[in-house]
Formats: structure tokens, sequence, C-alpha cells
């Protein structure tokens, strides 16, 4: 793995190490939103960072077109669980679900949150241990979801989590893969972001901003990439797309990709896009 492939881990494992220490999981989100959902406070807890990954679960799977009926027959991988955010509402809609993160703290939490808002029994967990490689067998899931997580990886890793996901789903089944591309404001934040990861690594002072709210929402941003540039790489790995859609929020739209079709929902952060598509025979 490269240098600047282990620099992007630093905050990934800080934060499985101060979830580790904490006592439990209201004490995380108080003290290490920062995180998880960009929020702190000692009137933070557990079952209101649950809840909003619930309402999201929720929006999203509707207005994908993923009927209720249909979902409580279908296995589902999560690449990015983290402690269980909406990780818990899979395991209340989806007959199987397995949480794959990079940090094993954060797997152990996760298994905590399903444990007390989500159905447990349907919950495995995978440990993403290089950051790029999902250890699970081809064509084992009926879905693979991904939100807020292909971001915060180096380019390289991030595609060849796209591929992953691809991989371990069934033919003619789906992933659902959330992105971020470019806006105005990355002028200064991605810049910001490659100082401040090159920071991350320097003594005593890196371990500090590792766990600093402002510096991991300025290092986490890792990357932005356009549909063009996933598309163009899925199609020089001949991995060959039934019925893709690309989703935006209402003022967003993106050229460059012909004959598939956008389609937008307010929900969709300005700057986020996904990809949704099923795997091909």
């Amino acid at each position: 793995m490269s240098r600047a492939r282990r620099r992007q881990h630093v905050p990934w494992n800080a934060a499985g190490r101060a979830s580790e220490t904490q006592g439990d999981g209201d004490s995380v989100v108080r003290d290490t939103g920062w995180v998880f959902n960009n929020e702190t406070g000692q009137q933070l807890t557990l079952a209101e960072f649950v809840n909003s990954g619930e309402q999201e679960i929720g929006a999203y799977l509707q207005y994908f077109g993923f009927l209720p009926e249909e979902n409580a027959q279908r296995s589902l991988v999560e690449i990015g669980a983290g402690i269980g955010r909406m990780t818990a509402g899979f395991t209340q809609r989806f007959k199987a679900v397995v949480a794959a993160d990079l940090d094993a703290a954060f797997l152990e939490r996760c298994r905590e949150t399903v444990g007390k808002f989500g159905i447990p029994e349907r919950l495995s967990t995978s440990h993403v241990v290089d950051g790029k490689t999902l250890a699970l067998p081809d064509a084992s899931a009926d879905m693979v979801f991904s939100y807020i997580t292909l971001q915060h990886c180096e380019i390289a890793d991030a595609l060849a989590l796209t591929e992953e996901a691809l991989r371990v789903v069934k033919p003619g089944a789906y992933v659902l893969l959330n992105y971020r591309t470019w806006v105005a404001a990355d002028l200064l934040l991605f810049p910001a972001g490659i100082v401040t990861r090159a920071l991350w690594r320097v003594p005593t002072i890196g371990a500090w901003l590792a766990r600093q709210r402002w510096s991991t929402r300025l290092g986490w941003q890792a990357n932005r990439l356009a549909p063009k540039v996933v598309l163009g790489h899925l199609a020089k790995k001949n991995i060959e797309l039934l019925n893709p859609t690309l989703w935006f929020g209402h003022r967003r739209r993106i050229g460059g990709v012909e004959g598939i079709p956008q389609c937008t929902f307010i929900g969709v952060h300005g700057s986020h896009w996904w990809l949704i598509a099923r795997r091909a025979a």
C-alpha cells in the first residue's frame, strides 16, 4: 500500500481507537460525532443518530424504486457501515446484511448498535483490511449499498471498491453507490485536504489533528469522481452494467455521459451523485 493510502487511513484508525475506548454508543456519538455525522454535543444520543440514518434509508430506497416487499427477500452488503447509523435500519428491511468497514472497532460498535435498534441475527460483519478489497464471495449479495464512503478513499481505492461491489453482487442484482464530484468550493477545500492529510503523518501533532472535527472534514475529502470517470473505468475493466441510472440533486446535472438516464431527487446533496445499476451476467 502506498504512503498516500496509509495516510488516508489515519483518521479512521484514530476514530476507531476513540470509539473503542468509550463506554457506550451514546458517548461515542457525543464525543466523536465529527467522525460520523459532523455533530457533537452532550445532548446527542445514539438513538437520534440511528434515527437520522433510518430517515435517509427510507427516502433513498423509496425514490430509487426499491419496494419493501422485495427488499425483505434480499441480502445487502453495506460498504462503510461505521458504527451502524444505517445498518440498524437495513437489518429491519433486508433478510441478511453484511456490514463492511475499514476499522474493526467500528464494526464492534456496529454490532452493538444493531443489537439495540435493529435485528442482530440478520447481521454479519466484514473487515476491509486494506481499504479496497471485500473479503466476500463472488455473486453473493442481492444488493450492495455505499453512502458517503467512496469520497473518503483515494481515487484508486474508490474505483477498486466500485469493482468489488459489482463482483460480490449477483448477476441481475443492484448496486447503489454514492460519489462526490466537483463544486466551486473545492477550489479551496481540495488543496486544503491534501495539506491536512500530509500533516496527519507529522509526529505529535498528527495524532491530535486526526481527532479534530475540522481536520477530518478537510482531510477526508480525498477524491472527486465524475460519472464519466467511474463509468469509463468500468468499461476499461470490461464490467458491463444493466440499466444504469445517475441520480443528482434537483439543481445538479452533469454532462459527458451519453445514453444513461439522469434522474433528480431533492434529497441528494448538491455535490453528490449516485450510480444505480444492475450487474450484467
